[in-house]
């Protein structure tokens, strides 16, 4: 049951998707909990209003932006079963599982960071078809590197260590 209790949680910080509506105020990004509130609440809508898009650049960013979320998701669904298998184990794991494990979330965190850099060259190309001017490029990876963190650091909280 505690462990069934603790994949739900897991589950659900990783692949909770965004709320209906957005808060009325955005939350200080130097402000982890306020940051924390504002991605459940509506991650998109904290985003835009964090970036302050142009109509124009919205039409070139938003695309982007969903097809990233799109990787993270899949990249999240792999950490969420390879931790899964981890919390469901009662017994003290073998060596060759813990060392597919570390292979496994090693083999995520990479494939975020390919993720990540893609965006990157994608958002930051040069003229004429860059997506964003490169201080609301970097604002928008700083922005994204805050919430990764935020969220890495739930899931770090939840996932015990292996046996």
């Amino acid at each position: 049951m505690k462990t069934n209790i603790a994949v739900a949680g897991l589950v659900a910080l990783l692949l909770a998707g965004p709320a209906v509506r957005a808060q009325d105020k955005p939350a200080d990004v130097t402000d982890m909990q306020a940051l924390r509130t504002a991605v459940r609440t509506d991650k998109k809508a904290f985003v835009a209003s964090t970036l302050n898009l142009t109509p124009a650049e919205a039409k070139k960013f938003w695309p982007l932006y969903d097809e990233y979320q799109r990787n993270l998701d899949m990249t999240n669904r792999r950490r969420v079963v390879a931790v899964q298998q981890l919390i469901a184990q009662d017994k003290p794991a073998s060596d060759l599982y813990a060392k597919n494990l570390a292979n496994e979330l090693i083999a995520v965190d990479e494939a975020e960071v390919k993720a990540r850099r893609a965006l990157q060259n994608r958002l930051m190309r040069g003229l004429p078809s860059r997506i964003l001017p490169p201080k609301k490029a970097a604002r928008y990876l700083q922005l994204e590197s805050k919430i990764r963190a935020v969220l890495a650091y739930d899931v770090a909280a939840t996932v015990p260590l292996i046996k």
